[in-house]
């Protein structure tokens, strides 16, 4: 099994900081996530760390035996330009070791995060010039009116996140409907409440962001166990009004 632990934060250059423990299972499915992150884990006596993208996709990850892992997902508009996260969507860098309790990033130095103060890693980080957040794009999917033209918005979200306007809502519908029939909102009222055209465009969108159907995710039956599944911030809608 693996128990999963996450919670919020006030930075916002966080979007959730999460830690885990795995024993017993071999492979999890990874749902789709439209944040990168950077992740900590155990695989035998050797600490590793690693930069994940976005994943665009539901997918089959292997698990290590016996591991632990902690987790900061950064928020929208926030990345780092020496490490374009364009290049990072559904991949992630070589795993590095841990030395002397620290990690290298960039040029520098940094002392491993914790659960309880992932943000001191995270301030210590912006101070540096390793991170940086874009506001605008933080404001467009709070739903704010840009000032600038829809192709400046565009260019500069996929900058930020390596993905589309279009599908980091895509990818928050299905994680908001999977967690709706999971805690047993009917399927209709899920299509109906979330914006899909049907059911069918509902089990089209489950398939692939979250690799699960609607009756699996509505009865808790689950092949093996899913990756972290949280209620994404929510996303403001397209102000066209188009369904993605």
């Amino acid at each position: 099994m693996i128990r999963i632990e996450h919670r919020p934060s006030v930075s916002p250059f966080v979007a959730q900081v999460w830690r885990a423990h795995a024993a017993g299972v071999e492979t999890m499915t990874s749902v789709a996530n439209s944040t990168w992150e950077l992740v900590v884990w155990t695989e035998g006596e050797q600490l590793l760390t690693s930069v994940r993208g976005p994943e665009t996709c539901a997918s089959t990850a292997p698990v290590s035996h016996d591991s632990s892992s902690l987790g900061i997902l950064f928020a929208h508009g926030v990345h780092m330009p020496h490490l374009p996260v364009t290049g990072l969507v559904d991949a992630e860098t070589p795993p590095r070791p841990v030395q002397d309790g620290a990690f290298r990033l960039r040029e520098g130095s940094y002392p491993l995060p914790t659960y309880g103060a992932a943000e001191q890693l995270v301030e210590q980080l912006v101070a540096d010039g390793v991170l940086v957040r874009d506001s605008l794009v933080a404001d467009v999917l709070d739903g704010l009116a840009p000032t600038v033209s829809p192709r400046t918005v565009q260019r500069r979200v996929h900058a930020t996140t390596g993905l589309t306007l279009g599908t980091i809502r895509q990818i928050a519908r299905a994680r908001e409907a999977a967690l709706r029939l999971g805690d047993g909102v009917p399927i209709l009222e899920v299509v109906h409440e979330l914006g899909f055209y049907d059911q069918s465009h509902l089990s089209r969108a489950l398939g692939r962001f979250i690799g699960r159907t609607a009756t699996e995710l509505a009865q808790g039956r689950h092949a093996r166990p899913l990756s972290l599944l949280y209620s994404p911030r929510a996303v403001a809608p397209d102000p066209s009004g188009r369904r993605p």
